[in-house]
């Protein structure tokens, strides 16, 4: 079913190559355009949710589509982020950022085979850490001082305060699955 929020879900994912082309051309406003770019996939990440909600066009497709969008774009922008900056402490967090998605992707795969995909339905502190996660990955991108301020440093913090609350959510969301996982039945 194609309407907005699925259309603005398959906007996202449209929208990585010209993020990876942005980013990586040789011109100093590159990572301004790189920005800006992955500024509007992420409002389109919110937009998405809130209109299917709020039009009750909410679909199969769009809950497929709609995490996929998040997970290329997030883990695409890491990737970019670690060529030019492949520093241990921006590799830290990446990993561990990464490491969940993977992980929390396959329990909720997992979880919805067994008709639990409830027990590991988006949590407020998820809400946090894709809000957190997303701000750090834009001030990543953009990585020059903006009126004094040191937006990659500002960058770096956000994304471990990113990573914190990202190991924060894959602890509840396993949690609500440890009585299955551990169920010998």
């Amino acid at each position: 079913m194609l309407n907005l929020p699925n259309i603005l879900s398959l906007l996202r994912i449209v929208l990585i190559p010209v993020l990876v082309l942005l980013y990586f051309l040789p011109y100093e406003s590159a990572t301004i355009w790189a920005t800006g770019v992955f500024v509007v996939a992420a409002v389109t990440d919110w937009l998405d949710g809130y209109l299917a909600r709020k039009w009750d066009q909410t679909s199969p497709f769009g809950a497929f589509i709609d995490p996929v969008a998040d997970k290329l774009i997030v883990v695409v922008a890491l990737v970019m982020i670690l060529f030019k900056s492949p520093a241990w402490y921006v590799v830290i967090p990446v990993i561990l950022i990464i490491a969940r998605e993977i992980t929390i992707s396959a329990l909720r795969e997992w979880m919805a085979e067994l008709g639990q995909r409830a027990a590991v339905k988006v949590s407020k502190l998820g809400k946090w850490k894709t809000t957190f996660q997303m701000i750090a990955i834009g001030c990543l991108i953009f990585y020059k001082p903006l009126f004094g301020l040191p937006i990659f440093e500002i960058g770096v913090v956000l994304l471990y305060l990113a990573a914190w609350l990202t190991l924060q959510s894959m602890w509840n969301y396993l949690r609500a699955a440890l009585p299955l996982l551990l169920d010998k039945g």
